[in-house]
């Protein structure tokens, strides 16, 4: 991997041995900064969830964009008084737009320990781009950076590249020794600048953590318009179309058809794939004078084309997707059918944030939209996808990378990560099955690819662990509760591959079904599946991964 090397330090500070820097002394020039500057650096006190650390704020690449407006990549540095040695490389999720706290951990699979509480050193940025600078164009707002090519290309892949090696810089001068070892961890929109780091900075990170990830960001924004299309036909309306009994009516058929298929009926579907042809969608369908306790001829039809990826029976505009239990969870009807949020119209994600991105940020040219709710409805709904699609695709003399060409993993369609592997990196992507915004179906297709192209062998540096029933990044009725960066950390610093790795309830998640709030299940790396062996069914150990 990366040759461990003092940088900074050993022209700065001579040798590794010194004592490190005090925060208030972390200037721009003791840092030895030449592309970017220092603008606070606070001694924050131990807190819960929380070690003793030195939060250092930075900008760099500032400039005025081809839309007139100013941009920059801004980021935080937390250094932790007690540090490890190692660095993480934090991923943030949504349109980026804004420095979250760098802890390591925003929803992806870390556990309840953050990597920051660990003794990691953690970087975090706003991917190039202010997502409130825009205030007079609503909800629209954080993703009319779209109409700047160079912030697409640093919210695309830009944004790691430029600012990993100074955030290395700053933490081997600000400890006067070298980083051990560099992690990089994501979930959502941040797994896919994970898989993007993998696949354009192979010897960046000894280790990479992707979870939920959109790495095809642009076609997840096409499903968007065949979501909305599609679910609000039955009525006219998406909440209405579809109220939660009936959702929670179609988790319910999924576990009566597939939750045996493991060998315990437990609330829980491992087996997914055997699922898809033992669930059957149109069984729920009303019969002639049935009207309770089933799905009228329009609701099958809508869940059925979502489901496929496509209005019109043709391949889909991204990805089919997995029947699954989620579909009853609260953030599978936040992200497609409606939130609880007036100041949106009470509109789902897919209708706002996803809506405002196909628009400005994933189509060539962009279209601005005006950021009222009704007018972001008012897109998606009437995108033309046989007539648009491709414009996902397409560039101009102002945009010479096309959304997909920014956004996604060189190499995506037909993956080897040879590069990665031959640097003895180490990669795990983890995946909700009822993830409903990016598809864990096509992360399996994915995998697979990745599989056959290494001989078979790809575990030997890519694991690939669906998370049966779990949402987005988290939560749904199941269990998500796992710690897949220590099996990251063990597996790249020991050698130790992981296997099984142990999960339980969450705090945290209220989904959790009341039956399995004390039960632990193995998380099984795909293609394997956690299967009932006998003895105690609230017990992992009761379980093989087969």
């Amino acid at each position: 991997m990366r040759p461990i090397t003092l940088g900074l330090t050993a022209c700065l500070l001579g040798t590794a041995a010194q004592a490190q820097m005090a925060c208030e002394d972390a200037t721009t020039e003791a840092l030895g900064l030449s592309d970017a500057r220092v603008t606070s650096a606070e001694a924050v006190p131990a807190g819960e969830g929380s070690p003793a650390h030195c939060l250092v704020n930075g900008v760099m690449a500032e400039r005025t964009g081809m839309d007139g407006r100013d941009y920059a990549l801004r980021f935080a540095l937390a250094l932790p008084d007690d540090w490890n040695g190692r660095f993480v490389h934090q991923f943030n999720g949504g349109s980026d737009g804004e420095v979250k706290a760098p802890t390591g951990a925003m929803g992806s699979g870390t556990g309840e320990t953050t990597p920051l509480e660990r003794g990691y050193a953690v970087v975090s940025s706003d991917a190039g781009h202010d997502g409130a600078a825009v205030d007079d164009a609503g909800l629209a707002g954080g993703t009319r950076f779209g109409f700047d090519f160079e912030a697409r290309r640093m919210y695309g892949y830009g944004a790691v590249e430029t600012l990993d090696p100074v955030a290395r810089d700053m933490i081997e001068a600000f400890y006067a020794a070298p980083i051990e070892y560099a992690y990089g961890v994501g979930c959502s929109n941040g797994g896919r600048h994970a898989m993007v780091a993998a696949s354009r900075m192979p010897e960046a990170f000894d280790g990479i953590l992707a979870t939920a990830p959109g790495y095809l960001l642009p076609k997840a924004a096409l499903q968007h318009a065949v979501d909305v299309q599609a679910l609000s036909a039955p009525t006219g309306d998406l909440a209405s179309s579809f109220p939660a009994e009936d959702l929670a009516l179609v988790a319910t058929g999924v576990r009566a058809a597939c939750d045996a298929l493991d060998g315990l009926e437990d609330g829980m579907v491992q087996d997914v794939e055997a699922c898809q042809s033992a669930f059957d969608i149109g069984a729920l369908q009303c019969t002639d004078g049935q009207n309770d306790d089933c799905l009228s001829e329009a609701q099958v039809t809508a869940l059925s084309q979502s489901v496929a990826g496509s209005l019109d029976g043709s391949d889909p505009v991204y990805s089919d997707w997995y029947w699954d239990t989620g579909i009853e969870s609260g953030n599978w009807r936040f992200w497609k059918l409606e939130s609880q949020i007036p100041p949106w119209g009470n509109l789902p994600l897919i209708a706002v944030m996803g809506s405002a991105s196909l628009a400005q940020v994933f189509t060539t040219p962009p279209t601005q939209v005006a950021g009222d709710p009704d007018s972001l409805l008012a897109f998606v709904s009437d995108f033309d996808l046989s007539a648009r699609a491709d414009a996902i695709d397409a560039t101009t003399e102002d945009f010479p990378e096309s959304a997909m060409e920014v956004m996604t993993p060189p190499g995506w369609d037909d993956p080897q990560l040879a590069g990665l592997r031959d640097a003895g990196g180490k990669l795990i992507v983890a995946h909700g099955t009822s993830d409903p915004v990016f598809s864990a179906r096509d992360t399996a297709d994915w995998y697979q690819k990745l599989d056959a192209n290494n001989g078979d062998n790809a575990e030997d540096f890519a694991l690939y662990y669906p998370v049966p029933g779990m949402a987005h990044c988290s939560g749904g009725p199941t269990l998500d509760g796992y710690d897949l960066f220590a099996e990251l950390v063990d597996w790249v610093e020991n050698d130790s591959a992981p296997e099984a790795v142990t999960v339980a309830a969450r705090p945290g998640n209220d989904e959790t079904p009341a039956e399995l709030a004390g039960a632990t299940r193995p998380l099984c790396p795909a293609p394997t599946v956690a299967r009932y062996t006998g003895e105690d069914p609230q017990s992992a150990d009761s379980f093989t991964c087969e």
